[in-house]
């Protein structure tokens, strides 16, 4: 009765709109203490990223890594001719060892080629990896590819180019960012998993393997491993997902729990993922729909029943692997994107 007396009036604003829906849960013993509409889907925007971090948790566990790597392909072994060199020179090729290499992507959208990566994956450590296992082969050399297999289906998001996220991508560095940002809004690269590449090729070359212009390609099954990275754990990529409200993390992990599920890593296959381990979990779904993993999409929807059903989840001491959701959520007036 107290509650309804306090947000009966609030909820009744003209200025919601014509339709709400509000729930109010003890976390601590899971008793609703409050509902107006609360079965009522609306459109989430960025609270479908409790979702998106609930079921990537749940699906995959919160110490899981993604590996960034590279391989050698198994009959690339050759020298270049004057035509593929492009100079000219016969002689300068003879000699030297050149293979085909391939830079795998596999999904880890906080990949970074900062000199200081922090906690991150580095591209600029693959590199310098990658360059050692290559001389150590005799190979001073390669034929650069770059396989993007892991993620399927349409790479730009429903709502279009948008500074708020990047085209959606295997293989990405810094998030396809044209700045020197690492949240927020920003100018994006039209291409960030060639863009990966070309860095990656610029990192080589630096590091005394000739690169070139890469190319899109596919790792054969039989190919060589050379080098790898691996990203920071899950709990990790949650956690900034949610305080930064970050929408190229929310898709990758969308695209992740979908690979988890034996699904298309996709927009589509990143939703029904989702929705099936919100099914698991034993949240209630009704009208609910995820046309993608960030909320930026129109055609998402959540009720605050499945909303506060979710939290109670991440703070069921029972599901420890869910509790990133809760301790990476922004604090207004301090931080992420309630800080100011």
């Amino acid at each position: 009765a107290g509650l309804e007396r306090v947000l009966g009036p609030l909820l009744d604003d003209p200025a919601l709109g014509s339709r709400r829906s509000a729930a109010v849960v003890d976390v601590a013993t899971g008793r609703t203490l409050f509902e107006r509409g609360a079965g009522t889907a609306l459109l989430p925007a960025s609270t479908t990223k409790i979702a998106t971090g609930v079921a990537a948790l749940s699906a995959l566990g919160p110490d899981h890594r993604f590996t960034t790597r590279t391989v050698l392909q198994p009959d690339g072994a050759a020298d270049k001719g004057e035509d593929e060199r492009g100079d000219g020179d016969k002689g300068k090729g003879e000699g030297r060892t050149t293979r085909e290499l391939v830079l795998v992507g596999g999904g880890d959208p906080t990949l970074t080629a900062r000199e200081k990566p922090g906690r991150w994956a580095s591209l600029r450590e693959l590199a310098s990896l990658t360059a050692a296992a290559l001389r150590r082969q005799g190979v001073e050399e390669v034929v650069l590819r770059y396989d993007t297999s892991l993620f399927k289906g349409p790479e730009v998001h429903p709502i279009g180019v948008n500074p708020n996220i990047s085209p959606v991508t295997a293989l990405m560095v810094d998030q396809g960012r044209a700045d020197d940002s690492d949240h927020g809004p920003a100018p994006r690269v039209a291409d960030p998993a060639a863009h990966a590449a070309g860095v990656f090729a610029d990192l080589l070359e630096k590091k005394g393997i000739r690169a070139g212009a890469p190319a899109p390609g596919e790792a054969a099954k039989t190919a060589d491993p050379v080098a790898q990275v691996r990203s920071a754990p899950l709990a990790a990529q949650v956690e900034r997902m949610m305080t930064n409200s970050d929408n190229d993390i929310a898709e990758a992990l969308a695209r992740q729990t979908a690979v988890a599920g034996g699904r298309e890593a996709g927009f589509a296959g990143g939703g029904a993922a989702i929705r099936a381990e919100l099914k698991r979990l034993g949240v209630p779904l009704e009208g609910v729909r995820f046309a993608d993993g960030s909320g930026l999409g129109r055609g998402d929807r959540l009720s605050a029943r499945a909303l506060t059903r979710l939290l109670t989840a991440a703070a069921d001491p029972g599901r420890p692997e869910l509790r990133p959701v809760l301790t990476g959520m922004p604090v207004a007036g301090f931080s992420g994107t309630l800080s100011a």
